[in-house]
């Protein structure tokens, strides 16, 4: 059975995390994150090496390999009990980041809603990222060749996401907004929804 989600799209830098991180926070929602995903892996692994050799560049992982670490680490919350998908709506932050990701994705979660957090300014993105990478200690953000390579691969590979959805999923938000804006967007948008009526 599909499991319930809401995507959070938007150019790196534009504050998925971020927003991801304070609704998975809420209950009835569960905040799925590739990027921890990936970086919680053994970097000795097989996989692990994958992923960071893809990540270190800039450049996305396959999709097949993508979309099986991630439907492995959902089965293994459902699993230990750390994610109930009876209830709670999967906040999908990172994934899927291709059209055809979406596609495979498709036989684990059922998308209700796109939030597209816009923010056309790549300047202030590159500003953002760097900042992150000095408080987080994450050495592939503050590589400003690597970030804007990141822009690349998403304008080419990931916004076309949104055509897939269709207007009718997507919610637009403007990024560039306080965060505290942002938030009260998107909890209207998730509100509209209904899902925590299941609560």
């Amino acid at each position: 059975m599909a499991k319930p989600a809401i995507l959070f799209i938007g150019a790196p830098g534009a504050g998925k995390g971020t927003q991801g991180e304070t609704i998975g926070h809420l209950p009835g929602f569960f905040h799925c994150a590739s990027g921890d995903i990936f970086r919680a892996l053994d970097k000795d692994s097989e996989l692990g090496k994958i992923v960071a050799e893809y990540s270190t560049s800039g450049n996305l992982v396959p999709d097949e390999i993508t979309v099986k670490i991630v439907g492995e680490q959902l089965d293994a919350w459902v699993a230990d009990g750390t994610y109930n998908p009876e209830k709670e709506t999967l906040i999908l932050d990172g994934i899927p980041r291709t059209v055809n990701q979406a596609a495979l994705l498709g036989q684990f979660v059922d998308i209700q809603r796109v939030i597209h957090l816009s923010c056309p300014d790549r300047e202030s993105l590159v500003a953002r990222m760097k900042m992150r990478a000095l408080a987080k200690g994450r050495a592939d953000d503050a590589d400003e060749e690597i970030i804007r390579n990141r822009f690349s691969v998403y304008e080419a590979e990931t916004k076309p996401i949104l055509e897939h959805f269709g207007d009718d999923k997507i919610t637009n938000i403007d990024a560039q907004q306080h965060p505290i804006q942002v938030l009260r967007e998107i909890t209207a948008a998730i509100s509209d929804l209904g899902l925590y009526l299941a609560l």
